[in-house]
């Protein structure tokens, strides 16, 4: 019987079941799944082995180095022009500032695949735009995609253009929420700008600047459209990120429960990321 007392459970009522269902079953079945080794609905318990099978698996560790390798240079790289470009939208000086906003954020919008597959095009060895445009400065066409060397910068540089503008659109919104004031009085104590940015603005978007960070290292620790259409994790498995080895594993080899020790696996990797970001958040206040 629905009364006033019990009315707040019948609205929650299908949320709660839609995150049963679709949230709280699915990481349920995984761990189990984790557990257990075979084919379809022919399963038998392992235990813990897909996870002593993950320590001593020379390819996982291959694929987390190349996580690592990828975010530790793409991230600053992002984060820093994301910065510079947010820098300049806000300047008073800058004419059709909306114009340059949109077409700042617009690469963001861009389907992953389908920016993928354009890369995958301006990165052609033999034909590609890129090598074109290098060729005319007299450099040598570069293997982009064949390379395992170039291949991580290609994926740097795919990541770089997609996601640029959202951090900068986020970066904007920061650098106008800062009272002018701040800089006016800067400016009557002499002040110069390289000055006002690391005494004003970068404390003030501190919060900020660490949100992005968080969100870039776990975006980049699920790293799996750019090298799955880009390079397939090759040349010789230096683009094959964790994402990626676990797709692998789960829906090319049917290897169900080592997939879903590797998701466990990446799971932790981003909740000790998660515990960091409360760490410093906290050290703020």
């Amino acid at each position: 019987m629905i009364t006033r007392r019990n009315i707040p459970y019948f609205l929650v009522l299908p949320a709660l079941i839609g995150f049963v269902c679709f949230k709280a079953y699915p990481i349920l079945a995984a761990a189990y799944i984790s557990l257990t080794t075979g084919a379809g609905g022919a399963r038998s318990f392992v235990g813990l082995n897909n996870y002593v099978r993950l320590v001593n698996d020379p390819l996982f560790w291959t694929s987390l180095w190349n996580t690592a390798l990828i975010l530790v240079v793409q991230v600053p790289i992002m984060l820093a022009i994301a910065l510079l470009l947010a820098l300049a939208l806000n300047s008073q000086t800058v004419r059709l500032r909306g114009m340059w906003r949109l077409g700042v954020f617009m690469p963001s919008l861009t389907g992953l695949v389908a920016y993928g597959v354009m890369f995958s095009v301006i990165l052609n060895k033999d034909s590609g735009l890129l090598n074109w445009l290098l060729g005319l400065l007299g450099v040598d066409p570069i293997d982009w995609l064949g390379s395992p060397f170039w291949a991580r910068i290609a994926i740097v540089i795919a990541l770089t253009w997609h996601y640029c503008g959202y951090n900068a659109v986020i970066y904007l919104a920061g650098l106008q929420s800062i009272s002018k004031e701040l800089y006016e009085a800067a400016m009557v104590d002499g002040a110069g700008s390289v000055r006002r940015f690391w005494s004003i603005t970068v404390p003030q978007l501190r919060p900020i600047l660490l949100l992005t960070i968080v969100l870039s290292t776990i975006g980049t620790l699920q790293l799996f459209d750019e090298p799955f259409v880009l390079t397939g994790g090759g040349p010789d498995n230096s683009t094959l990120t964790i994402s990626l080895y676990l797709y692998q594993n789960g829906f090319r080899y049917f290897d169900f429960g080592y997939a879903a020790a590797i998701a466990y696996a990446l799971t932790l990797i981003v909740a000790g990321l998660g515990l960091v970001q409360l760490k410093l958040s906290g050290g703020r206040k």
